[in-house]
C-alpha cells in the first residue's frame, strides 16, 4: 500500500465533510491526513485526503465520492505531479538557558517565531511532511508541549 493523495472540490454546505469522512469509515478506510479549506472557485471547498490503498481502493473511494451530489471535481495528485506543504505549530519549553539553541534550530529550517513567552516559545514551519518531522525529532529534546498540524495540502504542478 502506498500513500495517495485526493483532491477533492466541493459545493461549501454544511455536513459534507462528515458525509466525506464517513464514506472512508463505513468502508473502513484510514484518512492519514485530511485538510479543508475554501478556495479560488466561490462557494467551494477543497479537501485534501491522504490515504494509504492500493490503486483498487483509491478506484472505490473516488467512485463512492463521485456520487455525492455537492463534489464536483476529484483528482488524484501523484507525489510527483504535485506541489505538496504542511504548516505545524510548534510550542517548546524554552527557559532562558536554551532559549538560543532553540532559536538556532529555528532558524536552521527558517521556522518562525510566532509567539515567545517567559518560559517557552512557538514556531511555525512550512514544509514537505519529510522536513515537519525532522523539525519535531530535533525539538523532542527541548520538551515539546504542544505541536499542531494542517496535515498535507496539495496542488498539481504547472
Amino acid at each position: 500500500m502506498e500513500q495517495q493523495i485526493l483532491s477533492v472540490l466541493v459545493n461549501n454546505h454544511p455536513g459534507l465533510l462528515s458525509k466525506v469522512s464517513g464514506l472512508f469509515s463505513r468502508r473502513n478506510f484510514n484518512i492519514e491526513s485530511l485538510a479543508v479549506g475554501i478556495c479560488e472557485v466561490p462557494g467551494c471547498s477543497r479537501i485534501t485526503i491522504v490515504v494509504n490503498g492500493d490503486e483498487d481502493m483509491i478506484d472505490q473511494v473516488i467512485k463512492q465520492l463521485d456520487k455525492l451530489v455537492d463534489v464536483i471535481k476529484i483528482e488524484l495528485l501523484p507525489e510527483r505531479q504535485s506541489v505538496q506543504r504542511e504548516l505545524i505549530l510548534v510550542k517548546v519549553d524554552a527557559v532562558s538557558s536554551k532559549r538560543a539553541e532553540v532559536l538556532q534550530m529555528a532558524e536552521v529550517f527558517r521556522a518562525k517565531v510566532i509567539d515567545v513567552a517567559t518560559s517557552s516559545l512557538t514556531l511555525e514551519l512550512t514544509g514537505q511532511t519529510e522536513k515537519i518531522e525532522a523539525f519535531i525529532r530535533l525539538m523532542e529534546p527541548f520538551n515539546i508541549l504542544q505541536i499542531v498540524r494542517t496535515g498535507l495540502v496539495a496542488m498539481p504542478r504547472s
